[in-house]
């Protein structure tokens, strides 16, 4: 089991010690939960009634937290302590599966396909025709990855997810279980012959650095051209990107939270869980989409904007707010 002093705890952070332990830290933990060699941490001042309980021997606060460690505890005072907070994980964090071969002899690999040095590739995966693999990437179990689609170097791949063809995803990505990465998009006209007629999807999607995708979330692929997600987004479980939406960098997509085709996000868009944004849109940079929203026209840049159908979120306060009063008056 790992531990630590607070001194070498403090050498990663490089903050300020305030008060001190005989403790050594043997794994980080929530305020309310910690035993006596936990450390906890505390991101908001709100939080500080909670220390008083608290077992742990150590906290890494902000700088201006207002209160004392106590006896035989110990802070450790930084500018955020929620950056903080992930150096502390990884101090911690538990080793990644071990591959006792690069190739796993189950792997069925084509043999126009290109493997990068130091790539692992687990049981059962298959990897298709002129396929590149980039250097360090690593392929759990049961990955598909088909015809023409390429994987950067540094990649992680987990189980049961599938890249289909011509499909591309670039460097420092991870791609969590069970994610879908080009399937058809949703594309349908009706016909008075021939019912429901399927509209041929023949793009692709392009994935760039440093992006991160969540379990069972499905980018689909472009009907004419590229659904592309931009350097450094992070996706989260359940999320669907409808085909051709392009997504700049460093978006987010809460759970539960969807596009519909053709839909366009600026640079350092939030969308918060459950939150449907139309087909044709267009959230400008910094725009914030809150949680369970319904997005049926443009948002400006910088924007926060709530509700069903959505508006400037301090108009839909006071809607609710209305609302809440009438009901009331009614019940008198």
């Amino acid at each position: 089991m790992k531990s630590y002093s607070v001194q070498e705890i403090n050498e990663v952070l490089k903050g300020e010690i305030v008060g001190n332990t005989s403790h050594l830290v043997t794994a980080p933990e929530q305020l309310e939960a910690a035993a006596e060699t936990e450390i906890s941490f505390i991101g908001n001042r709100k939080y500080e009634k909670i220390w008083a309980t608290s077992k742990a021997c150590v906290a890494v606060v902000n700088e201006d937290i207002s209160i004392e460690p106590g006896e035989n505890k110990a802070f450790i005072k930084v500018k955020n302590a929620d950056l903080a907070m992930s150096q502390v994980l990884e101090l911690f964090a538990h080793p990644m599966p071990v591959f006792s071969v690069d190739i796993h002899p189950s792997a069925v690999v084509d043999n126009t396909a290109t493997i990068g040095a130091g790539a692992k590739i687990g049981a059962g995966c298959y990897i298709g025709p002129d396929v590149k693999i980039g250097t360090n990437a690593i392929l759990y179990p049961n990955v598909t990855i088909l015809d023409a689609s390429t994987i950067g170097n540094n990649t992680v791949i987990w189980s049961s997810s599938v890249v289909r063809e011509r499909c591309h995803i670039g460097n420092d990505c991870i791609i969590h279980p069970n994610a879908t990465i080009g399937a058809d998009g949703f594309g349908f006209r009706p016909c008075p012959q021939r019912g429901l007629v399927k509209i041929p999807q023949i793009g692709n999607v392009i994935i760039g650095n440093g992006v991160e995708i969540g379990a069972n979330s499905c980018v689909d692929r472009g009907k004419f051209s590229s659904t592309v997600l931009g350097d450094g987004c992070k996706i989260d479980n359940l999320v669907q990107i409808g085909h051709n939406s392009k997504l700049g960098r460093f978006c987010i997509m809460a759970g539960h939270s969807g596009l519909a085709g053709s839909v366009t996000l600026g640079d350092g868009v939030i969308i918060g869980g459950s939150a449907s944004i139309k087909d044709h849109t267009t959230l400008g940079s910094g725009a914030t989409i809150g949680a369970g929203s319904g997005v049926v026209s443009d948002v400006p840049a910088g924007k926060t904007v709530l509700g069903y159908p959505a508006v400037e979120a301090r108009d839909a306060l006071k809607q609710w707010a209305i609302l809440k009063r009438l009901v009331n008056d009614s019940k008198k």
